[in-house]
C-alpha cells in the first residue's frame, strides 16, 4: 500500500493525491483559500492571483501549484491578507462596481471577498472605464464594466457548453472580454440562459434579462454566510442546495 503523501497548510497536515494542486488538496480538506478565477470544474490558469500562498517560503498561486510531499504552506498571514486586499482593490478600481445599485449585490463573489478582507474603501484612483455594453441578445446582457477577466465564462462556454462564445483579447490595460461572432454581438451567438457560462460569472458581467433583484436583502447568498464558509459554491449554481454539514464541497 502506497504511503500517504501530506502537506501542511497553516500547521494542519492534510493528505493529497498525486497530481493535485495545493488548491485541490485544500478543497478536499475543507480549507478555504480565497479565490475568484478558480472553479473545480475547469482546468486552473491562475488569472486573479487571489489564491496566492507561501509554499516553502515562496509565493505561489495555489490553484496551479502542484502539491509536493512535506511542503509547508502558509495561507493565513497578515502579509498574504494585505496582498489579497491589494488585488481586490485593483479589481474594484479597474472596473465600475457600484454595489448598492447592482442586482448581484449580496450574490457577488468580488463584493464578498471585499467584505472577507475588511475592505472599506481604497486610496487608489478609480479608472472609471467606459466599455461596450452588449444588450443585443433577447435574454442576456453583457456588462463589460463589471468584468474582472477571470475567464470562467470563456472556459465554460468552450469546454462544457461547446459553443466557444467568449474570448479575452488584448493585453494589460487593453485586455477585454470579446464575443466570438462576426458582428461581435451576443445576438449572433448560440448563447443560452441555460449554459454553464451564464452560471459561473463571479460578478455581474453576465446577467439574465427580466430577472433583476430576484433575491431580496436577507435572502441573498452572502447575507447568510461569508464567502469563507460558503466556500467553493457559486451563488446561482448551487444556492439552494448548499450542504450545510460540508459547505465547501463543490457539487
Amino acid at each position: 500500500m502506497a504511503e500517504k503523501q501530506q502537506i501542511s497548510i497553516d500547521g494542519q497536515l492534510i493528505d493529497f493525491e498525486q497530481g493535485q494542486t495545493v488548491m485541490d488538496a485544500a478543497i478536499a480538506a475543507n480549507i478555504y483559500i480565497p479565490h475568484l478565477c478558480h472553479n473545480p470544474k475547469f482546468k486552473p490558469q491562475g488569472s486573479c492571483r487571489l489564491c496566492t500562498v507561501n509554499v516553502n517560503g515562496r509565493t505561489a498561486a495555489a490553484c496551479v501549484t502542484p502539491c509536493v510531499a512535506n511542503a509547508t504552506v502558509e495561507n493565513q498571514t497578515k502579509a498574504l491578507t494585505a496582498k489579497r486586499t491589494g488585488i481586490i482593490e485593483l479589481l474594484f478600481i479597474e472596473g465600475n462596481h457600484f454595489c448598492p445599485s447592482c442586482e448581484r449585490s449580496g450574490d457577488c463573489q468580488l463584493q464578498a471577498q471585499a467584505y472577507q478582507h475588511n475592505m472599506i474603501g481604497t486610496d487608489l484612483t478609480y479608472q472609471y472605464p467606459s466599455r461596450q455594453l452588449d444588450a443585443s441578445h433577447p435574454d442576456i446582457m453583457l456588462d463589460r464594466d463589471r468584468c474582472i477577466l477571470c475567464e470562467l465564462c470563456v472556459r465554460a462556454s468552450r469546454d462544457v457548453d461547446g459553443k466557444n462564445v467568449f474570448a479575452i483579447a488584448g493585453r494589460g490595460n487593453q485586455a477585454n472580454l470579446v464575443v466570438n461572432s462576426d458582428s461581435g454581438l451576443l445576438k449572433d451567438t448560440q448563447l443560452s440562459v441555460d449554459d454553464l457560462a451564464m452560471k459561473v460569472c463571479p460578478v455581474g458581467a453576465l446577467l439574465i434579462k427580466k430577472r433583476g433583484f430576484n433575491h431580496p436583502i436577507g435572502e441573498r447568498l452572502y447575507d447568510h454566510k461569508p464567502i469563507s464558509e460558503v466556500g467553493h459554491h457559486h451563488p446561482y449554481e448551487t444556492k439552494q442546495n448548499i450542504n450545510k454539514d460540508n459547505p465547501q464541497e463543490d457539487t
